[in-house]
């Protein structure tokens, strides 16, 4: 008897606007994705969905891959069509852009990679809404010196991520030298970029680095002491996660994409724009021995949130009960 043939497997798109060459989080998100799909489904990374036949299409957010879910949900309006919603589009964009509001309406499902995401959502829209935690590899935790404090940025130099904070930050502990402070990113805006050059020249404990690759950058946040995200809107900071994957305390802005990511009770959190805050949160890791240990031990707990396995489970469920269960005309 001849043997039956094999079932095709689904084709999944992705739809990223940030791709290898922007170094970022989103495009860390699909690149990771599609590795993780590629085992049960055809996968494709492009950054705009132009029509090609598929079952089923992700796209990375909602305002900026709007035209791409709209013209997939009219050509395929029985099919999977899964947003994930970043830190723009959650903290800013679905409350006033068009095309980011439409993208909610339009979605099958839509993702949120921290706890606090889906809060943000109209309430019509949160039975739609699933949390995926993004995953690291595990990292053994560095030897760290204890003659100086290793503070680290990473980041690249955009409004979004307020790298000025932790600029003033770095210079209101300039005198200490006992406390020394690197930052990894690609200088995006000629403003920020210049603050960070003049910071360098007058603060001669503080590196800007520039962007690094991806595989140097884990090596940099697995040496720090402190990693410090200042970000005044967060989806779910990559960085976050991978500090927490090999054993470094993270000091964080006080916004519900960290929160998210970190939980209520992290005693690392200071307001948004506050270098004073946060320089003294810095003084304090260096000056109480204990203070650090809790910040890392709290950081260090999150870490089974961010682990391959759980976000590879979570991933593939969604993206088979999609192909189950959304086989009927929207109206």
């Amino acid at each position: 008897m001849a043997a039956l043939p094999r079932k095709a497997r689904a084709r999944v798109v992705i739809a990223s606007p940030a791709l290898a060459a922007a170094i970022n989080g989103n495009w860390q998100t699909a690149s990771r994705w599609a590795r993780i799909l590629a085992g049960d489904f055809h996968v494709r990374i492009v950054p705009s969905w132009l029509g090609e036949d598929c079952d089923a299409l992700i796209a990375l957010h909602a305002r900026r891959s709007a035209p791409s879910v709209a013209a997939f949900a009219q050509a395929y309006p029985t099919r999977p069509l899964i947003v994930v919603l970043t830190g723009t589009d959650l903290y800013r964009d679905i409350r006033s852009d068009a095309g980011a509001q439409r993208s909610l309406a339009l979605a099958t499902a839509l993702v949120t990679l921290q706890d606090q995401g889906p809060a943000e959502l109209p309430a019509a829209l949160r039975s739609r809404c699933h949390v995926i935690y993004q995953s690291a590899r595990r990292l053994a935790p560095a030897g760290k010196p204890s003659r100086v404090l290793r503070v680290l940025q990473v980041g690249h130099l955009r409004h979004e991520k307020d790298p000025a904070t932790y600029l003033r930050a770095a210079q209101r502990l300039a005198a200490r030298q006992d406390i020394r402070f690197e930052h990894v990113g690609a200088g995006l805006d000629g403003a920020l970029a210049a603050a960070a050059a003049g910071t360098q020249a007058r603060c001669p404990r503080y590196r800007w680095l520039g962007a690094l690759p991806h595989a140097a950058t884990r090596q940099r946040i697995r040496r720090a002491h402190l990693l410090v995200n200042s970000s005044r809107m967060e989806g779910g900071a990559h960085v976050l996660l991978e500090a927490a994957q090999c054993g470094t305390a993270v000091l964080a802005s006080r916004i519900a994409g960290n929160v998210g990511m970190l939980g209520p009770g992290h005693e690392g959190y200071f307001d948004v724009g506050d270098d004073a805050g946060l320089a003294a949160l810095i003084a304090r890791a260096r000056d109480d021995a204990g203070f650090l240990a809790r910040l890392q031990a709290q950081t260090a707990a999150r870490a089974p949130l961010f682990d391959p396995g759980v976000e590879r489970r979570r991933l593939l469920h969604l993206l088979h009960t999609a192909l189950e269960t959304h086989h009927r005309e929207r109206p």
